[in-house]
């Protein structure tokens, strides 16, 4: 069985970017995440407000994008605030092409 590894020019490893996929793979997460677009930053509250979901059920999904470097996570006072970082999202974008690229490049080869 032939196996795909990622480009060289990916600077991410499989894992990191299995990581961050399986952070994406919640429509509760990626709501979550369109939420905190246009480089807003929120506390959790501000979040459950936009959400039909506990505040408990997002904080866990936040902190699961936090483990997974997508979201930043700033303790101020008593709240925590939450924003996106640009930089990881990309960067799994990028691993995401390059994978397709990669695929795609050998469409008509044997396998």
């Amino acid at each position: 069985m032939k196996t795909f590894p990622l480009p060289q020019n990916c600077a991410a490893s499989a894992e990191d970017v299995a990581q961050k996929l399986a952070a994406l793979s919640h429509p509760a997460r990626l709501a979550i995440l369109r939420r905190l677009g246009g480089g807003r930053s929120c506390c959790c509250k501000e979040v459950v407000e936009h959400l039909d979901l506990a505040q408990s059920t997002v904080s866990q999904h936040l902190k699961i994008l936090v483990e997974a470097g997508l979201v930043r996570y700033a303790p101020e006072r008593q709240r925590s605030r939450y924003q996106i970082d640009p930089a990881a999202l990309a960067a799994v974008s990028a691993s995401v092409s390059a994978l397709v690229e990669s695929c795609c490049a050998d469409e008509g080869a044997d396998i």
